[in-house]
């Protein structure tokens, strides 16, 4: 059974992140991101491909975590919670980790999981006593209804996150934010609308995970609920317009209605990751596209893309630099990469369009 607040179990737990093959590939961004940003003590990371070496000089992540070849290494460590910290496309459980994760279950640990596969009607052992599993991706127990522009009436900025692709930094890039607001001494927030926010920040919604028709009105409740006493919310974007498969970027904007966007964009990206037929357009179309839609021909109020958020982790720091200001040239708006320089550029860019920071 799943604790009333696990992630309060989570912060004061002892974490081994479940990663194989997701350490220096492309489907460990949860457990990387949990790495960066949450504030729980992780005593292990588990990946057979990257174990003995080094977390930090693959990564950039200043942790000092062991990478173990198997949970049965990591328990050596004594973790209580196990977190499944791979996002592999369609969110679906490698069946040759069940056994892994049987054994930790075995052993005592509680399991937050954030595939779409439900782990709970999988699971033949019983849990120990106080132990839990947590399928993070499920649709909330108060969702119904339908968006109503509420968000509109809010006071607080709402800056939302959209990208050219899935998987390029849109969390990252709000969880930079709020921090340059927190450091500034704003009442600011960061509103998790994914598994690995939700696991790292504890308020939000799996967006994912609801209902097409009630989606909106989910993110409409959320930032009502969360935004009503805030200077700045900031709410991280998922998916994208550009993405043939991406259903989530439409209720974020008409849930929220924000008053800002930050267009999140990997250098010298040209097509969609998995679908390289599908081109991305210039960022100046791109950004002309995101504010089309969130104006709506005019029946909202709409946003502005404020300022670029470039991933650059693929380059060096002289090659990002580059990159970053051809970009800032070819857009004529703020650029820089929030994880690798932080985000006071993008909140600047922000704070000199509103009249409330």
């Amino acid at each position: 059974m799943v604790d009333k607040n696990p992630i309060r179990e989570i912060k004061n737990g002892k974490i081994a992140i479940l990663l194989h093959q997701g350490i220096i590939g492309k489907s460990g961004k949860t457990g990387l991101a949990f790495l960066r940003y949450s504030e729980a003590s992780v005593v292990a990371a588990i990946d057979s491909q990257c174990a003995g070496q080094s977390l930090s000089e693959l990564t950039g992540i200043s942790r000092q975590v062991p990478i173990v070849a198997s949970v049965a290494e990591a328990l050596s460590y004594s973790p209580n919670i196990l977190l499944i910290g791979i996002a592999p496309s369609g969110g679906v459980l490698p069946a040759e980790w069940l056994e892994e994760i049987n054994q930790a279950i075995a052993a005592g640990l509680s399991v937050v999981n954030g595939l779409h596969t439900k782990l709970k009607p999988l699971i033949k052992i019983p849990l120990k006593d106080d132990r839990w599993i947590w399928d993070v991706r499920q649709e909330p127990q108060n969702v119904g209804a339908i968006a109503s522009i509420k968000a509109a009436d809010l006071n607080c900025l709402r800056v939302l996150t959209v990208g050219t692709d899935m998987s390029i930094g849109k969390m990252s890039t709000s969880l930079e934010l709020h921090r340059a607001g927190l450091k500034r001494g704003l009442n600011s927030k960061f509103l998790a609308t994914g598994q690995a926010g939700l696991m790292i920040a504890g308020d939000g919604i799996p967006l994912d995970a609801v209902r097409v028709d009630f989606a909106a009105g989910a993110v409409e409740q959320v930032v009502v609920e969360f935004g009503c006493d805030r200077d700045i919310l900031h709410i991280e974007g998922q998916g994208s317009l550009l993405h043939p498969g991406s259903t989530a970027t439409l209720p974020l904007l008409r849930g929220s209605q924000p008053t800002h966007l930050i267009l999140v964009h990997r250098a010298g990206q040209q097509n969609i990751r998995n679908h390289p037929r599908v081109p991305i357009p210039p960022l100046s179309k791109v950004v002309e596209l995101y504010e089309m839609v969130a104006a709506a021909a005019g029946a909202f109020v709409g946003a502005k893309v404020t300022a670029i958020a470039l991933n650059t982790h693929h380059l060096d720091e002289t090659a990002a630099n580059l990159a970053i200001a051809e970009t800032q040239a070819e857009t004529g708006l703020p650029c820089t990469d929030p994880v690798r320089f932080g985000g006071d550029i993008l909140l600047d860019a922000i704070a000199e369009s509103s009249n409330i920071l």
